[in-house]
């Protein structure tokens, strides 16, 4: 089977599922595993992917996501090859993809033992009981953060415990800073945007009483296999969040 993967974080699963030269072409954001984004044929990026150079490559398999790629995309894609498409709100979402994703490849047994995992992973996650009130940001220029419907929200509200105050809007809403309520705390995402602590100072003007926290953005929203080790990262930013209660 020849493989094409879409999605960042379903390459990185394709790697874990142990799919090795099955795997023929992934995106330029396809950064993990390292060992891939260096030898990988690369097809354009997640919304502009290239139509001819993934014909060429005949494939017999290309995985999408519904949020990552584009509509326009995809419909000429099927014309290709078969195409699988992920559509991930919440951990069942992600488990169902992972499970379907080594049935169509052939490693169903890899993809059960990954999925026990995960659940095992998330069930060691004691969630804050107190609600502490978080917003977090992905980008800057306009400021834009997560709302209710998305996986990140489910992450902070079902699996952390915390209260989103942009659990009001959908989606990934652009930000009036002056207007949002008070916070405890204000996360600021590495990625799509790299927020980094050069940031903090402007931020911190618009909440002098939260505390800013940087977050690995790949822990709150890649659905693959990193969802492995995830827990580990929500229960070292949760204990470090519980000192300073």
């Amino acid at each position: 089977m020849r493989i094409i993967s879409l999605v960042p974080s379903q390459t990185e699963l394709l790697y874990d599922l142990g799919l090795g030269d099955r795997v023929i072409g992934i995106t330029k954001f396809c950064i993990h595993p390292n060992e891939w984004f260096r030898s990988k044929e690369r097809i354009g990026g997640t919304k502009d992917a290239n139509i001819d150079k993934i014909a060429a490559l005949k494939p017999d398999l290309i995985i999408g996501n519904k949020e990552e790629n584009t509509k326009e995309d995809i419909e000429a894609l099927r014309k290709i090859a078969p195409v699988y498409m992920s559509d991930i709100y919440d951990l069942e979402d992600s488990l169902e993809m992972i499970a379907q994703v080594s049935k169509l490849c052939n490693v169903e047994k890899r993809g059960v033992e990954m999925v026990d995992e995960i659940k095992s992973n998330f069930r060691t996650i004691t969630p804050f009981t107190h609600k502490a009130k978080v917003a977090y940001l992905i980008w800057k220029d306009p400021f834009m953060g997560v709302g209710s419907n998305t996986f990140i929200d489910v992450i902070l509200t079902d699996h952390m415990g915390m209260m989103n105050v942009l659990g009001n809007q959908e989606r990934y809403p652009e930000l009036d800073m002056e207007n949002l309520p008070e916070l405890d705390y204000v996360f600021l995402s590495t990625e799509p945007y790299p927020f980094k602590e050069k940031h903090f100072a402007e931020i911190q003007n618009y909440f002098p009483k939260a505390k800013l926290m940087l977050v690995d953005g790949e822990y709150f929203t890649w659905y693959g296999s990193r969802l492995i080790n995830a827990p580990a990262y929500l229960k070292g930013l949760m204990r470090e969040m519980r000192a300073e209660l």
